[in-house]
């Protein structure tokens, strides 16, 4: 089986942690060919969609240890036909690239995509939570998303004396405040900073109520065909409120309350529906905050605390379903050279 990832650069890796390298690593070790590349490195010749790849050549012994694996790794490039590749999996940081999901369109019907390309538009950004149905809000907390500064105050105004305020597409904690009643003589100077650009032009931002014991961090979920397979608590810093850790929060054991278990069965059928079959999200207090689809983190740091290896799981997904298709295409060409022949 040949493997794609798109992805940010090799050397960017943080060998240790990253969640990205272990899925190469388990793939590698299986014996599958496998290339990456980024999205600045897809084009177009002849009406064919290639990658400008870096192949990792194949050896006898393959290291366990994710540091010496990525350290040794020897590569050689080659320009790739993505329509060759078995598998495709997207794996670049937000904000999702648009021109790289055109590009990939071309191949969707011949090659598996993790996560599916019209999912991840649907998904891409923290508007999808709206997708699961809750009248109640028992499972998602109160949510505006807009960029209209008089509704913003008039809301944080009559709204509970704590809130969120984040942009809507960022990501890895980034942006994120906890804005207080009591301060509202810093909101419109707040709004004119996330919401105006100097070109004139505007974002959207997200407020949310304040969710209770988010000041003790959220729990990481990471769904796989949507079911949980592995999760962990996020406790932020001593001097900062967001618990993610790029943001400088620490990892703990946890497991799933009765209620987040709830949350999950809720809203697996939909993400699977989606084709989201790899996911994290991000849990306060049994609340959905986030649906994380282009580049989840997590498996190397619940690997730890639990003495795991859930890319194992995730691979052996990934296999499954290409064998699938195959199995499929098969009995398809049979069918037809069936009545082919009558």
């Amino acid at each position: 089986m040949n493997v794609c990832f798109i992805m940010y650069p090799w050397e960017a890796m943080d060998p240790e942690n990253d969640s990205t390298l272990a899925m190469i690593h388990e793939f590698v070790k299986r014996g599958h060919g496998l290339a990456i590349t980024t999205p600045a490195n897809l084009t177009i010749r002849d009406s064919v969609a290639f990658a400008f790849s870096k192949v990792i050549k194949r050896k006898d012994k393959i290291s366990n240890s994710l540091k010496s694996f990525h350290g040794k790794a020897e590569f050689y490039d080659e320009m790739l036909p993505l329509a060759g590749f078995d598998v495709i999996i997207l794996r670049s940081n937000p904000p999702l690239d648009m021109i790289m999901l055109n590009f990939l369109d071309s191949v969707k019907d011949d090659v598996f995509i993790m996560n599916d390309l019209d999912g991840i538009r649907r998904a891409n950004n923290k508007l999808y939570t709206a997708v699961f149905e809750d009248d109640k809000n028992e499972i998602l907390p109160r949510t505006h998303v807009t960029k209209n500064k008089e509704y913003l105050k008039q809301t944080i105004k009559e709204g509970p004396d704590k809130m969120i305020l984040k942009p809507l597409n960022g990501f890895g904690g980034s942006g994120v405040i906890l804005i207080e009643k009591r301060a509202m003589k810093s909101i419109n100077s707040l709004l004119d900073f996330y919401i105006d650009n100097k070109d004139g032009t505007s974002n959207y931002v997200i407020l949310q109520d304040y969710i209770e014991g988010a000041d003790e961090g959220d729990v990481r979920v990471l769904m796989l065909n949507g079911k949980p397979i592995g999760a962990m608590k996020r406790v932020p810093g001593e001097e900062d409120h967001r618990s993610n850790v790029s943001a400088g929060g620490t990892v703990q054991k946890h497991s799933l309350t009765k209620r987040e278990k709830e949350l999950c069965r809720r809203i697996g059928p939909k993400l699977v529906k989606d084709g989201l079959y790899f996911v994290g999200i991000d849990v306060i207090n049994g609340m959905l905050v986030e649906v994380n689809v282009m580049s989840p983190g997590g498996i190397t740091y619940i690997n730890k605390v639990y003495k795991t290896r859930l890319q194992e799981k995730i691979i052996d997904f990934v296999e499954d379903k290409v064998i699938e298709r195959v199995v499929a295409f098969e009995r398809r060409h049979k069918l037809r050279k069936h009545v082919d022949e009558a």
